[in-house]
Protein backbone atom coordinates (compact mmCIF):
# COMPACT_ATOMS: atom_id res chain seq x y z
CA UNK A 1 0.00 0.00 0.00
CA UNK A 2 1.39 3.51 -0.83
CA UNK A 3 1.97 5.97 1.67
CA UNK A 4 1.17 9.78 1.87
CA UNK A 5 3.28 11.65 0.15
CA UNK A 6 4.70 8.73 -2.55
CA UNK A 7 3.89 8.63 -5.94
CA UNK A 8 2.29 5.63 -8.12
CA UNK A 9 3.01 4.68 -11.84
CA UNK A 10 0.54 2.35 -12.68
CA UNK A 11 -0.19 0.39 -15.97
CA UNK A 12 -3.86 0.34 -15.52
CA UNK A 13 -6.39 1.69 -13.99
CA UNK A 14 -7.48 -1.58 -13.47
CA UNK A 15 -4.87 -2.31 -10.74
CA UNK A 16 -5.08 -2.96 -7.32
CA UNK A 17 -3.02 -0.63 -5.08
CA UNK A 18 -4.28 -1.87 -1.48
CA UNK A 19 -1.62 -3.85 -0.34
CA UNK A 20 -3.67 -6.67 0.60
CA UNK A 21 -2.54 -10.17 -0.46
CA UNK A 22 -4.68 -12.31 1.58
CA UNK A 23 -5.91 -15.70 -0.13
CA UNK A 24 -9.98 -14.74 -0.36
CA UNK A 25 -12.31 -17.62 0.56
CA UNK A 26 -14.55 -19.31 -1.82
CA UNK A 27 -17.52 -17.96 -1.82
CA UNK A 28 -20.29 -19.91 -3.35
CA UNK A 29 -23.96 -20.92 -2.83
CA UNK A 30 -23.00 -22.48 0.62
CA UNK A 31 -22.42 -18.95 1.67
CA UNK A 32 -25.10 -17.78 3.98
CA UNK A 33 -26.10 -14.06 3.36
CA UNK A 34 -29.59 -14.20 5.03
CA UNK A 35 -29.78 -15.13 8.25
CA UNK A 36 -33.18 -16.28 9.96
CA UNK A 37 -31.57 -17.45 13.70
CA UNK A 38 -33.49 -15.04 16.35
CA UNK A 39 -29.70 -15.14 18.12
CA UNK A 40 -27.59 -14.36 15.60
CA UNK A 41 -30.18 -11.23 14.01
CA UNK A 42 -30.07 -9.45 17.70
CA UNK A 43 -25.83 -9.80 17.84
CA UNK A 44 -25.91 -8.44 14.35
CA UNK A 45 -28.31 -5.61 15.80
CA UNK A 46 -25.80 -4.91 19.06
CA UNK A 47 -22.94 -5.10 16.87
CA UNK A 48 -23.59 -2.75 13.68
CA UNK A 49 -25.86 -0.42 16.08
CA UNK A 50 -23.62 -0.12 19.16
CA UNK A 51 -20.62 -0.53 18.36
CA UNK A 52 -20.19 -0.06 14.52
CA UNK A 53 -21.81 2.75 14.16
CA UNK A 54 -20.74 4.85 17.20
CA UNK A 55 -17.03 3.79 16.27
CA UNK A 56 -17.41 4.80 13.02
CA UNK A 57 -18.80 8.14 13.53
CA UNK A 58 -15.56 8.50 16.56
CA UNK A 59 -13.04 7.14 13.86
CA UNK A 60 -13.93 9.18 11.09
CA UNK A 61 -13.95 12.56 13.13
CA UNK A 62 -10.67 11.87 14.47
CA UNK A 63 -8.57 10.40 11.83
CA UNK A 64 -10.21 12.83 8.93
CA UNK A 65 -12.26 15.66 10.87
CA UNK A 66 -14.86 13.79 8.42
CA UNK A 67 -18.00 16.35 7.13
CA UNK A 68 -21.00 15.25 4.72
CA UNK A 69 -22.17 17.59 2.70
CA UNK A 70 -25.54 17.18 0.65
CA UNK A 71 -27.46 14.73 2.57
CA UNK A 72 -30.56 16.66 1.84
CA UNK A 73 -31.04 14.32 -0.97
CA UNK A 74 -31.74 11.78 1.17
CA UNK A 75 -35.13 13.42 2.32
CA UNK A 76 -38.35 11.55 1.40
CA UNK A 77 -36.45 8.56 1.25
CA UNK A 78 -36.34 7.00 4.47
CA UNK A 79 -38.91 4.45 3.86
CA UNK A 80 -36.99 3.25 0.76
CA UNK A 81 -34.50 0.98 -0.14
CA UNK A 82 -31.62 2.47 -2.94
CA UNK A 83 -28.18 1.51 -4.37
CA UNK A 84 -25.11 4.28 -2.83
CA UNK A 85 -22.32 4.39 -5.37
CA UNK A 86 -18.59 5.32 -4.27
CA UNK A 87 -14.97 5.99 -5.25
CA UNK A 88 -12.78 3.44 -3.66
CA UNK A 89 -10.15 6.06 -1.84
CA UNK A 90 -10.19 4.44 1.72
CA UNK A 91 -9.23 1.49 3.51
CA UNK A 92 -11.16 0.97 6.64
CA UNK A 93 -13.22 4.34 5.64
CA UNK A 94 -14.73 3.04 2.95
CA UNK A 95 -16.72 0.69 4.89
CA UNK A 96 -17.39 2.96 8.07
CA UNK A 97 -18.05 6.35 5.59
CA UNK A 98 -21.42 5.14 3.88
CA UNK A 99 -22.82 4.15 7.82
CA UNK A 100 -22.07 7.69 8.73
CA UNK A 101 -23.60 9.16 5.33
CA UNK A 102 -26.48 6.76 4.99
CA UNK A 103 -27.52 7.22 9.19
CA UNK A 104 -30.14 6.15 10.53
CA UNK A 105 -30.54 4.00 7.18
CA UNK A 106 -29.23 0.24 7.55
CA UNK A 107 -26.26 0.11 5.06
CA UNK A 108 -24.78 -2.96 3.41
CA UNK A 109 -21.85 -2.95 1.35
CA UNK A 110 -20.54 -5.42 -1.40
CA UNK A 111 -17.01 -6.42 -1.29
CA UNK A 112 -14.29 -8.78 -2.41
CA UNK A 113 -13.93 -12.22 -0.61
CA UNK A 114 -10.70 -10.32 0.30
CA UNK A 115 -11.57 -9.02 3.14
CA UNK A 116 -13.08 -11.73 4.67
CA UNK A 117 -9.82 -13.44 4.25
CA UNK A 118 -8.98 -13.10 8.01
CA UNK A 119 -9.32 -15.98 10.51
CA UNK A 120 -12.07 -15.49 13.16
CA UNK A 121 -13.88 -11.99 11.18
CA UNK A 122 -16.70 -13.51 9.23
CA UNK A 123 -19.26 -13.56 11.31
CA UNK A 124 -18.25 -9.65 12.72
CA UNK A 125 -17.81 -8.40 9.22
CA UNK A 126 -21.04 -9.79 8.04
CA UNK A 127 -23.14 -8.79 10.57
CA UNK A 128 -21.71 -5.09 9.99
CA UNK A 129 -23.37 -5.88 6.14
CA UNK A 130 -20.18 -7.01 4.01
CA UNK A 131 -21.71 -8.46 1.31
CA UNK A 132 -18.87 -10.17 -0.40
CA UNK A 133 -19.30 -11.38 -4.36
CA UNK A 134 -19.55 -14.79 -5.06
CA UNK A 135 -17.91 -17.10 -7.30
CA UNK A 136 -20.14 -19.51 -8.41
CA UNK A 137 -23.28 -19.51 -10.51
CA UNK A 138 -25.11 -20.48 -7.64
CA UNK A 139 -23.53 -18.02 -5.45
CA UNK A 140 -25.07 -15.11 -7.53
CA UNK A 141 -28.19 -17.25 -7.43
CA UNK A 142 -28.09 -16.19 -3.59
CA UNK A 143 -26.12 -13.28 -3.88
CA UNK A 144 -29.38 -11.26 -5.76
CA UNK A 145 -31.90 -12.66 -3.30
CA UNK A 146 -29.49 -11.16 -0.84
CA UNK A 147 -29.77 -7.68 -2.18
CA UNK A 148 -33.41 -7.77 -3.77
CA UNK A 149 -34.41 -8.70 0.43
CA UNK A 150 -32.11 -6.25 1.82
CA UNK A 151 -33.81 -3.56 -0.87
CA UNK A 152 -37.18 -4.30 0.54
CA UNK A 153 -35.99 -4.04 4.03
CA UNK A 154 -35.49 -0.12 3.23
CA UNK A 155 -31.67 -0.64 3.41
CA UNK A 156 -29.21 0.99 1.46
CA UNK A 157 -26.82 -1.15 -0.85
CA UNK A 158 -23.36 0.18 -0.96
CA UNK A 159 -21.38 -0.07 -4.20
CA UNK A 160 -17.55 0.96 -5.21
CA UNK A 161 -17.63 0.44 -8.82
CA UNK A 162 -14.19 0.99 -9.40
CA UNK A 163 -13.69 -1.99 -7.52
CA UNK A 164 -9.93 -1.62 -6.84
CA UNK A 165 -8.72 1.10 -3.89
CA UNK A 166 -6.48 3.41 -4.59
CA UNK A 167 -5.58 5.60 -1.49
CA UNK A 168 -6.53 9.41 -1.61
CA UNK A 169 -6.88 9.66 -5.51
CA UNK A 170 -8.23 12.46 -6.53
CA UNK A 171 -10.06 11.02 -9.45
CA UNK A 172 -12.68 8.70 -10.33
CA UNK A 173 -11.40 5.86 -12.40
CA UNK A 174 -13.71 3.60 -15.12
CA UNK A 175 -16.59 2.19 -13.50
CA UNK A 176 -17.59 -1.88 -13.46
CA UNK A 177 -20.54 -1.07 -15.54
CA UNK A 178 -22.45 -4.38 -14.51
CA UNK A 179 -22.50 -3.03 -11.04
CA UNK A 180 -25.00 -0.86 -11.79
CA UNK A 181 -27.33 -3.57 -13.16
CA UNK A 182 -28.77 -3.76 -9.74
CA UNK A 183 -31.26 -0.76 -9.26
CA UNK A 184 -32.01 -1.21 -13.47
CA UNK A 185 -33.18 -4.87 -12.39
CA UNK A 186 -35.02 -4.08 -8.85
CA UNK A 187 -35.95 -0.34 -9.66
CA UNK A 188 -34.68 1.12 -6.84
CA UNK A 189 -33.18 4.65 -6.72
CA UNK A 190 -29.45 5.10 -7.05
CA UNK A 191 -26.98 7.96 -5.35
CA UNK A 192 -23.47 8.18 -5.25
CA UNK A 193 -21.09 9.78 -2.40
CA UNK A 194 -17.80 11.19 -3.34
CA UNK A 195 -14.89 11.65 -1.45
CA UNK A 196 -12.79 14.68 -1.62
CA UNK A 197 -9.84 15.64 0.16
CA UNK A 198 -8.27 18.65 1.56
CA UNK A 199 -5.32 19.90 3.96
CA UNK A 200 -5.50 19.75 7.67
CA UNK A 201 -3.93 22.78 9.65
CA UNK A 202 -1.94 20.04 11.15
CA UNK A 203 -0.69 16.51 9.80
CA UNK A 204 -0.19 14.85 6.44
CA UNK A 205 -3.52 12.70 6.51
CA UNK A 206 -6.48 14.80 4.68
CA UNK A 207 -9.38 16.09 5.59
CA UNK A 208 -12.04 14.21 3.89
CA UNK A 209 -15.51 15.75 2.72
CA UNK A 210 -18.40 13.33 0.89
CA UNK A 211 -20.63 14.84 -0.84
CA UNK A 212 -24.18 13.04 -1.77
CA UNK A 213 -25.84 13.75 -4.69
CA UNK A 214 -29.28 11.89 -6.51
CA UNK A 215 -31.52 10.30 -7.13
CA UNK A 216 -30.77 8.61 -10.20
CA UNK A 217 -33.32 6.81 -12.05
CA UNK A 218 -32.73 4.28 -15.24
CA UNK A 219 -34.25 5.50 -18.63
CA UNK A 220 -37.05 2.94 -18.89
CA UNK A 221 -37.01 3.65 -22.37
CA UNK A 222 -33.55 1.81 -23.32
CA UNK A 223 -32.87 -1.95 -23.40
CA UNK A 224 -31.91 -3.32 -19.29
CA UNK A 225 -28.21 -2.91 -20.57
CA UNK A 226 -28.02 0.33 -22.21
CA UNK A 227 -30.00 1.71 -18.66
CA UNK A 228 -26.94 0.51 -16.54
CA UNK A 229 -24.42 1.91 -18.79
CA UNK A 230 -26.27 5.44 -19.38
CA UNK A 231 -26.82 5.37 -15.55
CA UNK A 232 -23.45 4.29 -14.60
CA UNK A 233 -21.83 7.56 -17.21
CA UNK A 234 -24.47 10.16 -15.25
CA UNK A 235 -23.38 8.69 -11.97
CA UNK A 236 -19.85 9.14 -13.18
CA UNK A 237 -19.95 12.39 -14.22
CA UNK A 238 -21.48 13.57 -11.07
CA UNK A 239 -18.87 12.16 -9.13
CA UNK A 240 -16.09 13.51 -11.17
CA UNK A 241 -17.58 17.01 -10.59
CA UNK A 242 -17.32 16.26 -7.17
CA UNK A 243 -14.29 14.79 -7.15
CA UNK A 244 -12.91 17.67 -8.34
CA UNK A 245 -13.41 19.58 -5.60
CA UNK A 246 -10.36 17.87 -3.47
CA UNK A 247 -7.63 20.99 -3.22
CA UNK A 248 -4.92 18.27 -1.59
CA UNK A 249 -3.55 15.85 -3.20
CA UNK A 250 -1.41 13.41 -0.38
CA UNK A 251 -0.53 10.65 -3.36
CA UNK A 252 0.24 10.87 -6.64
CA UNK A 253 -0.71 8.53 -9.33
CA UNK A 254 1.18 8.80 -12.75
CA UNK A 255 0.62 6.76 -16.17
CA UNK A 256 3.89 4.21 -15.93
CA UNK A 257 5.35 5.75 -19.27
CA UNK A 258 5.87 8.91 -17.19
CA UNK A 259 8.61 7.00 -14.86
CA UNK A 260 11.03 7.22 -17.46
CA UNK A 261 11.17 10.56 -18.05
CA UNK A 262 10.68 11.36 -13.56
CA UNK A 263 13.91 9.53 -13.29
CA UNK A 264 15.77 11.01 -16.17
CA UNK A 265 14.41 14.72 -14.94
CA UNK A 266 12.59 15.30 -18.66
CA UNK A 267 9.48 16.94 -18.79
CA UNK A 268 6.83 14.43 -19.80
CA UNK A 269 4.66 15.59 -23.05
CA UNK A 270 1.61 17.28 -22.53
CA UNK A 271 -0.66 13.98 -23.93
CA UNK A 272 1.06 11.89 -21.45
CA UNK A 273 -0.43 14.37 -18.22
CA UNK A 274 -3.36 13.09 -18.45
CA UNK A 275 -3.78 11.23 -15.10
CA UNK A 276 -2.79 13.85 -12.97
CA UNK A 277 -5.55 15.78 -11.35
CA UNK A 278 -4.60 19.60 -11.44
CA UNK A 279 -5.53 21.06 -7.86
Amino acid sequence: MPHIGDTVYYESEREEHSGLTRNPPLIDEHFKYLHKNLLWRICAFVVYRLIMTPFAFLWCKIRFHHTVKNKRVLRGFRRRGGFVYGNHTLMSGDAYIPNICLFPKRTYVIVSPQNLSARGTRNFLTMCGALPVPATIGGFRKFKEALEKRTVERAAVVVYPEAHIWPYYTGVRPFDESAFAYPVRFGEPVFCMTNTFHKKKHGKIPRVVTYLDGPFYPDESLSRAAQAKELAERVRRTMCERAALSTYRAITYLPAEQKAAAESGAAPCAENRQGEVSL
